[in-house]
């Protein structure tokens, strides 16, 4: 139901790069010369609204009236005039939805150290997603695009893992330069013509070009292996060090320990004495770190206070050993004004924690806030291992979405990614330990929203109270209990920039909110035996009595019983919480507004119910 256009369950209206520098060591394309040019045409056209409806015109009569060469011509007439490739692919990009009617385009790039390709995604209305693939995930089309640099053909676009886009077919072009591939372009699309593809393949070869220009021109401006400040290595030589220890582990069955020291209080340090304060002290610290770790060792500067270890040959058991020995050293270390050095020392080892290198550097970092935040409240030196994190508790889902927000960018990788692979991995051994798990992750949810946090925790309270004035068995009461804590889920894998909207969503954002449901039953409970018995509920919770809910348009008792339950506990705590757009309203008011949609989107019987218990529910928040 929505009340002042907005969908009252959802709490959003159901209305409506980092660049990189281009050098000049490789010559532009040249730009196709022309004869006359029209006086109507101009560049501006390139960039219309990318939210144009013409994903409902005939697609395939669009290409046959593209006339290549004008694509061309304008292509190549902005292009010029980009300073690097980000702009380059947007440029591309709205060419493809715009001019020759493709339903999304996206940008890989090959992430060496990773061993991955990144992944950004633009839809028609200029969502941006981001996915990774792995290349030893060989079956993978875009992998095989990229090795065989052979473009790739595909019924579907399900490899990408993305569930909120159009399901189209995609074709895979790989980014091929001077015989080297840098990356792919991949394109969904409904009909292609040759002569559109065609097209699409030169377009391609422009944008390998600045990719190229960009890796060039990175090389160039490296400032070699060693840091000036520290005179360890710098972040990217530490980055191939640790490749190279993982590499021969991995060969030799031996571990590798990774150890982050983080400096504390360095910004109030710097702006109470000065950065050459800060700086004596980031020196000091690394002196003293290289004097106390082996040959065979290896420092580098993390970031800007952080100072980072690659511990070969060494299990969990002796890098906590000699993190301490560290830690206890840097501490006997006296700064004049400053006093003591104290640091938050983070630690993991492969392969026990992780066998991914920058899976293994998140769970150091992740550690290494834990200690900062331990350390804040007793005012020492702590270390801690992520081989000993609860990765479930509040502290260590705090510290993960910090490391991974940080991170995303450089890696590809997304907070709710890694949060549903930890929940499908996790082993459920007692009732008690589902029930926590279940806990920390609606809690996670809900924190994606400022606006609707706790939102689950109260829907699970009132479908309770329901339930138990249904007179259901107990079992059936915590089964309600526990799917109503999970109905959105799903939410986990909307974009934030829908969920959090505050004004109305275009129709083709309301389509992607409206997957959560399946995207929570099928993607996040299906894999989990313990908890696909919740599915009903968290599937069909916005079904409507009438048959105008979703995503199964169905209907009166067709609807699942505890999915009606959870529907009208779902209405009542969206109505009477406060919102971005209003206050919340009065029982009395959200009362009468379950009462209006009795017998229309709610069971009728149980608002009947539910109005009787409802104010006792307010009463005891």
């Amino acid at each position: 139901m929505n009340y002042n256009g907005r969908d009252i369950n959802s709490g959003v209206d159901t209305g409506s790069a980092d660049k990189v520098k281009s050098s000049n060591h490789i010559s532009p394309i040249r730009p196709i010369q022309r004869n006359t040019i029209p006086q109507q045409k101009t560049a501006n056209r390139l960039f219309g609204s990318v939210g144009v409806r013409s994903g409902f015109q005939n697609i395939f009569s669009i290409q046959n009236n593209v006339d290549p060469l004008d694509v061309l011509y304008d292509f190549s007439s902005i292009a010029k005039s980009k300073r690097n490739m980000q702009d380059v692919y947007y440029l591309l990009h709205n060419i493809a939805v715009t001019r020759l009617g493709l339903s999304f385009s996206a940008l890989g790039i090959l992430n060496s150290q990773s061993n991955c390709i990144n992944l950004q995604l633009l839809d028609r209305i200029g969502n941006s997603f981001n996915s990774r693939a792995l290349l030893s995930k060989s079956q993978n089309p875009i992998v095989k695009a990229f090795v065989d640099k052979i473009p790739q053909t595909v019924a579907d676009n399900d490899f990408l893992k993305i569930d909120y886009i159009p399901k189209t077919k995609s074709l895979i072009l790989p980014m091929i330069y001077q015989g080297n591939c840098y990356g792919v372009l991949i394109l969904g699309y409904s009909e292609l013509t040759q002569q559109c593809s065609d097209l699409l393949q030169i377009l391609v070869d422009y944008l390998a070009l600045h990719v190229a220009n960009a890796q060039i021109n990175e090389i160039s401006t490296l400032n070699g292996d060693t840091d000036i400040l520290t005179g360890l290595k710098t972040h990217r030589a530490f980055q191939e060090s640790l490749s190279e220890e993982i590499k021969k582990a991995s060969e030799t069955d031996k571990p590798v320990s990774v150890v982050i020291f983080d400096i504390n209080n360095i910004s109030q340090i710097n702006r109470e004495f000065g950065h050459a304060k800060g700086d004596e002290i980031i020196k000091l610290v690394s002196e003293k770190i290289k004097q106390n770790i082996r040959s065979i060792d290896v420092a580098g500067r993390y970031g800007g206070d952080e100072i980072a270890l690659v511990l070969p040959d060494t299990d969990n058991s002796e890098a906590t050993y000699i993190t301490e020995y560290l830690n206890y050293s840097l501490s006997c270390c006296l700064v004049d004004d400053v006093g003591s050095i104290k640091v938050s020392v983070g630690l993991a080892t492969y392969p026990t924690c992780a066998r991914e290198q920058e899976k293994l550097l998140i769970l150091a970092e992740q550690a290494m806030i834990i200690s900062k935040n331990k350390g804040s409240k007793n005012g020492i030196s702590t270390a801690v291992n992520a081989q000993d994190i609860n990765f479930w508790n509040e502290a260590a889902l705090d510290s993960f979405a910090s490391v991974i927000a940080k991170r995303h960018s450089q890696l590809g990788l997304n907070f709710e990614e890694e949060l549903v692979d930890k929940f499908h991995s996790d082993s459920i051994n007692s009732n008690n330990h589902l029930i926590d798990v279940v806990t920390s992750l609606a809690g996670a949810i809900d924190a994606k929203d400022t606006y609707t946090k706790g939102h689950s925790t109260s829907v699970s309270r009132y479908a309770e109270a329901l339930a138990r004035a249904l007179n259901l068995p107990d079992d059936e009461v915590e089964r309600i209990k526990l799917g109503a804590l999970l109905h959105d889920v799903g939410k986990i894998g909307i974009p934030e920039n829908i969920l959090g909207r505050t004004t109305k969503l275009e129709d083709d954002e309301w389509e992607i909110m409206k997957q959560h449901p399946v995207i929570g039953a099928e993607k996040v409970l299906a894999p989990v035996a313990a908890l696909r018995d919740l599915i009903p509920m968290v599937k069909h919770h916005h079904e409507h009595w009438d048959g105008s809910g979703y995503p199964d348009n169905l209907k009166g008792e067709e609807i699942p019983l505890a999915a009606r339950i959870v529907a009208v506990a779902d209405t009542f705590h969206a109505l009477i919480s406060d919102r971005p757009y209003r206050k919340g309203l009065p029982i009395e008011k959200a009362i009468e507004i379950l009462r209006i949609g009795s017998g229309i989107q709610w069971d009728s019987e149980l608002v009947r119910k539910f109005i009787v218990i409802a104010p006792s529910l307010i009463t005891t928040i």
